[in-house]
């Protein structure tokens, strides 16, 4: 039996649970736009009823990290449309400008618009300091994937895989295309993540793979696994294009996604490339 104390919380969290679970089908309610947070999502998905959702209208649901863990799911269960952007709390910020027009776009429009990799990028652990763009394949070169788009957050859709609420396999009727970013996992953890997400069948059948650029710090010490052998060791070997570094995720500026749109992705080397996103092929 619980504590008191973590009883009550129990109790308060299931509350808090069943509000935001009743929150898509609410009919007042035109748009979710998440804060920030949202680590214990993943015990709302069972208290969802993706069947009926899938007979609602649609709403708009934008953001990015945990809430990756409610996104997927209603694209991939409830056929929603969701928008992997900006969360509320990075409206304000500088440096997620470029996010935030797409977001406006995508909300007035119904699309995001094409967008191309920005010069320079941000990170939190260097701030004021500017670095050059490096989205480009895994192997080099230049290569081209279409299809539809769905993904989210590597740290949180891990550990969806095997469930029903992260089955890709209805979803690859169509060429697929699945895009990740690393909030926190350390080298090893990303290995461990992707090679999870290959031995269960998540990445066969692909028409490619985009990862945005790692938030987590890399290997400081010369002998330990860095980042980019991570994802060599992980994914070497795929029979379609693997784009690294993108504008995605946690470390700005990020393109807008929308999960279900059909997407065109060209990487023409040195930093440059092109997403364009429409509804139908």
């Amino acid at each position: 039996m619980p504590a008191r104390g973590e009883a009550r919380r129990q109790r308060a969290g299931r509350r808090a649970a069943g509000r935001i679970a009743a929150l898509p089908v609410r009919p007042e309610i035109r748009a979710i736009l998440p804060p920030w947070g949202g680590e214990r999502a993943i015990e709302l998905l069972p208290g969802l009823d993706f069947d009926a959702l899938a007979g609602l209208p649609p709403k708009w649901i934008a953001g990015f990290s945990d809430v990756s863990t409610l996104m997927a799911p209603l694209t991939l269960c409830a056929g929603w449309a969701t928008l992997h952007g900006p969360n509320l709390m990075d409206l304000p910020l500088k440096d997620r400008v470029f996010g935030n027009e797409a977001l406006q776009a995508a909300l007035e429009t119904g699309m995001p618009p094409a967008q191309e990799p920005h010069g320079q990028y941000w990170r939190w652990d260097a701030p004021g300091r500017q670095f050059a763009n490096r989205v480009r394949l895994l192997g080099g070169g230049a290569g081209k994937m279409e299809g539809r788009l769905v993904g989210g957050c590597l740290d949180v859709l891990a550990s969806l895989q095997g469930t029903p609420y992260f089955d890709l396999a209805a979803f690859k009727a169509e060429p697929a295309i699945l895009y990740l970013e690393n909030c926190e996992l350390a080298p090893c953890g990303v290995l461990r993540a992707l090679a999870g997400l290959r031995l269960s069948g998540t990445l066969d059948g692909l028409s490619g793979l985009v990862l945005g650029r790692s938030g987590a710090q890399d290997a400081a010490d010369g002998e330990a696994l860095r980042y980019q052998d991570a994802l060599r060791a992980a994914l070497d070997g795929l029979p379609y294009p693997v784009v690294i570094d993108a504008d995605i995720g946690h470390v700005p500026p990020q393109w807008s996604l929308l999960n279900g749109a059909w997407a065109v992705l060209e990487v023409f080397g040195e930093g440059r490339a092109r997403l364009e996103q429409r509804a139908a092929r």
